[in-house]
Order: structure tokens, then sequence, then C-alpha cells
């Protein structure tokens, strides 16, 4: 029998719009929710990072206090509070519980969050897991606490408010205290909740972090108390921009005349550039923006790509500094040794970015392998290292150069750890878990050259150490037989044999010194 046809207008019948909030829904594992163990994680990591953020912007040193208690065997109860700035009444369900709202998605500056789905994807994850809203604690440190109980209204893509109150504040607390009930596995080592923490620590170094879990309390001390420079936001710079997004601006800007557009919306384009840009395309500088055709905005890109121009300013990253790197890591790994390197920033399509480096050595590292610790914007990559840029250039480097295992392809060996910490106003992560950085060659150069630099830095200790090892093995030697050698030329010269050895002992040293100085 002959199936039925279907027409175009019954299918048209089952069309219709989904948001957006209804899409992560059913793919949750986009957001890092792919599995118990690691959904627990991310819920933590979304509002740690959040915490961090807020607090460094308003040049307040971070405490971030987390506290996980297991209710059941597969649920967990979720508590973070900060002390931070806060968020005003008015904005704080749609910071919460609307997805892809957020001040960070429009600025260019670098930022821990980019998405505007960090902390709302949490809020998603655990109404999925468990039906249960959030509860936010918010103030200002002015005025009274105000308390919501939320959720989000998934096919609109809205927030939901479950409850509304406020309470007095006497004490002036001041920051956000979120509370959510998830389902998810707990883990020690590996990939777990304290080792995430560990390394938030590594590259935030200012910052205090106490973590209550199921295995005990740990706290993450702050090793600074100075915090890193706040980055500006710039202007988007020409290179950067595509096609369709240059007619966009075009038809929202409010420049009167091209030649104002050029100079005004974007970055390193002077007046004298403008003027240059029109005229590669054959456009009147009079013109207004919204009036080019298609045809002449695609000329006008063309033209803009084939002149030439400075590189974006670069006031609009946060990098650590290689004091702050070389605290970090010392710390939280007990490398003996630590070099750090802090390259010059760069660009790659027009988006600013920075490599940082730092290398320990020794101390309390394990022989087997390296460490491996990968950061974009202060926030550590856990998952996914396979895939990352990171790891391809860590691979790349030649480490027996610098006195240092390595089988070929593969990370090199221990005792050493290696923290590559990415800065940029634009991360282009390979998906939207935000875990590894897609491989651009232009980074995938600048961190091998970051990690050259900081590798010549590092074998000059191994080698000194090297050579010291040699020295005191010589001086064992001599000495070990010097007994011997006294002895005999006592009997040989008639002479006092303490009195031999210790001249002896003293051309060892002496000698050894001297030639410990030329090594230097």
């Amino acid at each position: 029998m002959k199936e039925k046809i279907i027409t175009a207008e019954e299918l048209a019948k089952d069309m219709r719009e989904i948001s957006v909030a209804e899409f992560f829904e059913r793919n949750k594992h986009f957001l890092g929710y792919e599995n118990p163990t690691k959904g627990l994680l991310t819920v933590v990591k979304e509002a740690v990072d959040n915490s961090l953020e807020f607090s460094t912007e308003a040049g307040i040193l971070p405490e971030v206090k987390i506290k996980v208690k297991q209710i059941t065997e597969d649920r967990f109860k979720v508590l973070v509070e900060d002390n931070g700035p806060g968020i005003v009444k008015e904005q704080l369900p749609r910071a919460f519980a609307k997805v892809l709202y957020g001040s960070r998605f429009h600025t260019l500056k670098q930022s821990r969050s980019l998405f505007g789905i960090g902390i709302k994807g949490a809020c998603l994850y655990s109404q999925l897991t468990t039906g249960k809203p959030i509860k936010v604690e918010s103030s200002s440190g002015k005025g009274p606490t105000h308390i919501f109980e939320l959720m989000i209204d998934v096919a609109k893509n809205e927030p939901k408010i479950i409850s509304h109150a406020t309470k007095e504040n006497p004490s002036g607390w001041r920051g956000i205290k979120i509370e959510m009930e998830v389902e998810g596995r707990y883990i020690s080592g590996g990939h777990s909740i304290s080792n995430y923490l560990k390394q938030t620590a590594m590259a935030n170094p200012f910052a205090k972090i106490s973590f209550d879990g199921p295995d005990g309390k740990i706290v993450f001390k702050r090793v600074t108390r100075k915090l890193p420079p706040r980055p500006k936001e710039i202007k988007p710079h020409p290179y950067g921009v595509e096609i369709g997004i240059l007619r966009r601006m075009l038809a929202a800007t409010k420049a009167k005349n091209i030649v104002a557009f050029l100079n005004t919306e974007f970055s390193r384009v002077g007046k004298r550039s403008a003027q240059q840009m029109c005229k590669k395309a054959r456009i009147e500088f009079d013109r207004k923006p919204q009036s080019l055709t298609m045809e002449e905005s695609e000329k006008l890109y063309k033209a803009v790509k084939a002149t030439k121009l400075m590189a974006p300013p670069t006031n609009c990253l946060s990098p650590l500094g290689e004091e702050l790197l070389i605290e970090g890591l010392k710390k939280e790994t007990g490398a003996e040794h630590v070099v750090a390197v802090t390259r010059t920033p760069t660009v790659y399509k027009g988006h600013p970015f920075e490599v940082e480096v730092a290398l320990g050595y020794g101390g309390s590292l394990p022989e087997e392998s390296a460490l491996l610790f990968r950061f974009a914007n202060k926030v550590p990559l856990f998952y996914h290292q396979g895939d990352c840029v990171i790891t391809e250039a860590v691979k790349e480097v030649d480490w027996h150069r610098y006195g240092i295992s390595q089988s070929k392809g593969q990370l090199p060996g221990g005792p050493l750890a290696i923290l590559v910490h990415f800065a940029s106003v634009w991360v282009p992560f390979t998906s939207e878990g935000k875990q590894a950085i897609a491989c651009y060659p232009e980074i995938l150069k600048e961190i091998k050259l970051a990690l050259q630099d900081a590798g010549r830095e590092l074998a000059r200790y191994i080698r000194k150490k090297a050579k010291l090892r040699e020295s005191m093995l010589r001086r064992e030697i001599f000495e070990r037989y010097s007994i011997v050698v006294a002895e005999s030329l006592a009997e040989l010269t008639e002479k006092d044999r303490e009195d031999i050895l210790k001249k002896l002992l003293a051309y060892s040293k002496s000698n050894l010194q001297r030639e410990d100085r030329k090594s230097d």
C-alpha cells in the first residue's frame, strides 16, 4: 500500500519557535552537564566564577565560601557565598534565571563570563534534575537584604519568581549567597571539586576560597593582597569584524556619515584612515551609513581589510603577571623552583590576547609525568585537555633542550608543572562548555614561544642543579679517600695524620667552591 505524501501545509503545522532556555534544557551537555560528576562540578564552577568576576571588577579582594552537602546518594545541596558588590533587586531575577542575559557579551574586555549562560545554566540544571527553585540572597551593604526563590520559564526564557522577601541587615553584609539542590556524584582527586578549587586558587592567588565538602573542610588562603589591573573596554577592531556584523553596525550607528562611522565605531581608525578606506571602496565621505547598498558595504569591507592599521589596544586585558604566577604555582604544587614569562600582547582575527606561562620544577612534584594546568581568563580548563591548543603547544615543544625527558608527541616527564594562562577579550572555545581553546595558528605559535622562553630560563636552573649534584658527589668521593691518603702520607712523611687530613679537606672545599663560581 502506497504511503500518503505529507504536504508542506501539514509540515508547517508542527513548526514553532523554541526558546534558548528550552534548547539548553534538552541539550544540557553543551553547557558541561554531561554526567552527574561533571554536573555537580560545573554548578560549583559557575557560581565561583561569578563570585570572582564581580568581586575583582568592583576592586574587592574576593572571599568565596563553598559548601556541598550530600542529601541522598545522588542529590546534593550547593551553597556559595561571596563578599562582592551584590546585585540590585530589579536585575537579580534576570541575572540568575534568564539565559543569555548578562553584561559581558557586548563588551570587548577580558572577562570570565562571555555568553550570559553560566549561572543560568546551573539554575536550569537544578530545576531539571530536582524540580526545585534556586534561592538567591543579595545585598549591596546598604538597606535590607533581598531573598528570591527563582525558576526559569523555559518556554519563554523568563525568570519565574516563586517568592521574594526582605530582611534587615544590621551588620552591613554585602555580597551574594546562592543555594540550589542538584543531582550529582561527588568524587575525590582527579576531576574533583577540591582539585578545581585548588587550580582556581593557583590562578587567583589574591582570593581566599573556603570549601566545606563531604570529605571535610579546606581553605585556600590568599598569598597576596594585590589585585591584577582592571581591564578597560575597547571598541571592535576592523580586522575582527565580519561583513554581516559590519552591515548590522552600519544600520544601527548614530554617526551622520561614513567617515564618522569608521572613526567612532572602531578602534585604531583615525580620520585619515577612514577617508583612505572610503577612497578604496569608491564611497563618498558624506554618505549616510544606512544608505549603503549591499554591494557598497562589501566593497567597504574589502577596503577595510586592505588598509594597514595599528593593532588594537591591549589595556582591555588583565594578565596575572609573573610575580602572581610564581606565587600561585609554588603555593599549590610545592615546586622547589618556579619561573614565569608574560609575553607581549598580540592579535588573532582582530582580537588582542596575551599568553602567560609558569614552569615549576622539583620539590613535591611527581617524577612520572608533567602536570599541565590550563587557564583562560583566570578560569581553569578542567576537561577536554586533548582538544586544546595549549596541550598541542606543550607537545610540540622540544623539552629535551631544557633538560627534561619527553616521548615523541607526548607531554614531557616530571618533576615538572606547566601552567599556561590565555587572556583575551574573546576566547575561541571549542564548545559552549568552555573547556578547550581552538587551535588558531597565531595562538599556537604564541603559546610555544612563551613555553620556550620559560624553558630556557628553567634550563639554567636545571643545569646548575646538575652541576651542584656532580660537585657534591666529587666532594663525597674525595672525602671518603682522604682518610686513606692522609694515613699513607703520614707514614711516608712522618707528619701528623690529622693535620694532613685537615689540609686535604680544606683544599677540596676551596677547589670545589672555585669550580661552582665558574659554573655560575
